[in-house]
């Protein structure tokens, strides 16, 4: 079964997530700096079968858009006419950061660890991403 990508889209990182072939769990991958991103992701589309993306969209707390919403846009219409098959799913992302920060914080991670900007960006896409497993089972 091919599995579904986990995007924290930055304008500096990129951080990446991907489900078990079963589609179960998100696990973190890795962080890719955004100008490099559509090299990684034709690398690794050839690599592992994949076939839909789910990407945090940042929003305010009203739901109107942040100053990085129009960027994660431009992303998404890029990522559309890359990836034609793929389908795409868009998650707020709101509290991610927020989220991934507090996760790291609670495994135990040492002080410096904490302060990975890479590893939040990298939690923060698995955290999307299995926030979309749990909705659509």
């Amino acid at each position: 079964m091919a599995r579904i990508l986990g995007i924290d889209y930055g304008l500096k990182r990129t951080g990446l997530a991907v489900t078990d072939p079963l589609r179960m769990f998100a696990q973190p991958l890795t962080t890719v700096k955004t100008d490099e991103l559509f090299a990684w992701l034709k690398t690794y589309s050839t690599e592992h079968e994949v076939d839909s993306a789910v990407i945090g969209v940042p929003l305010n707390l009203d739901g109107s858009d942040t100053h990085n919403s129009q960027p994660v846009r431009e992303f998404i219409e890029k990522l559309r006419a890359a990836y034609p098959a793929w389908t795409l799913h868009f998650i707020d992302e709101r509290m991610s950061s927020r989220e991934a920060k507090a996760s790291i914080l609670a495994s135990g991670a040492s002080k410096s660890k904490r302060r990975d900007k890479g590893l939040v960006d990298t939690v923060s896409a698995a955290l999307i991403l299995q926030t979309h497993l749990s909705q659509y089972p």
